[in-house]
């Protein structure tokens, strides 16, 4: 055999070698694989984490409830607005619904949850165990807000309090990210790892505050 007709047999040799397609059909079903079957584990473990949160939530909103406030500026009782109208003023004792502006209209009191807080660490101790494992006490809000169908004049204020997570990041396994910007990209946010957790709350109307420091 001449010389170029074998360079011509070995250049179909190689065309017609399949010995590494099987590496490379394996390299691709792979990760696809691996996608499915982490993407299954981390995205079951987020949904876990939410579900238990929302239920903690539902519990930890009616601890707040009857405790003292987690923030500050909450007033103690419903008092007269402070420039009422002509007439005669209601009595204490009349409920806060029986009309406009018989009950001061105290505002909103939001504040993130602080070590320390009796209330807030109660509540904390109760979240957390329902948490990933980024979450702190900083992430829990508290929100007192005025609803003039709740209490009466002179009695102990009672407001809407919501308990509320925030800003929280839920932080996949490591293999996930990359997986996934190998084979379809993903925005920084996703390839570092973490993707923003559902921000969760729950509200009941107030009930007395457990006003004083024994509740």
């Amino acid at each position: 055999m001449s010389g170029r007709a074998s360079l011509r047999h070995r250049a179909r040799a190689v065309l017609r070698d399949e010995s590494g397609a099987t590496l490379v059909e394996f390299a691709v079903a792979i990760v696809a694989v691996l996608l499915i079957f982490l993407g299954t584990v981390d995205f079951g473990r987020m949904l876990f984490h939410q579900v238990a949160a929302e239920k903690a939530l539902h519990r930890a909103v009616r601890i707040a409830a009857v405790r003292p406030p987690a923030c500050a500026n909450v007033p103690e009782v419903h008092e007269r607005p402070d420039a009422p109208g002509t007439g005669t003023l209601p009595s204490y004792g009349t409920s806060c619904s029986a009309g406009s502006g018989v009950c001061k209209n105290a505002g909103t009191q939001i504040c993130t949850a602080a070590p320390g807080n009796a209330t807030a660490e109660e509540v904390w101790a109760l979240v957390r165990p329902t948490l990933p494992n980024t979450a702190t006490i900083s992430n829990l809000r508290f929100r007192y807000a005025f609803d003039p169908d709740l209490g009466f004049l002179g009695g102990p204020y009672v407001p809407n309090v919501t308990v509320e997570l925030q800003d929280l990041n839920f932080t996949f396994v490591a293999l996930l990210p990359q997986l996934t910007t190998l084979a379809v990209g993903a925005d920084d946010a996703f390839a570092a790892g973490t993707v923003a957790f559902p921000a969760l709350g729950a509200s009941v109307p107030g009930e007395d505050l457990a006003l004083g420091t024994d509740g």
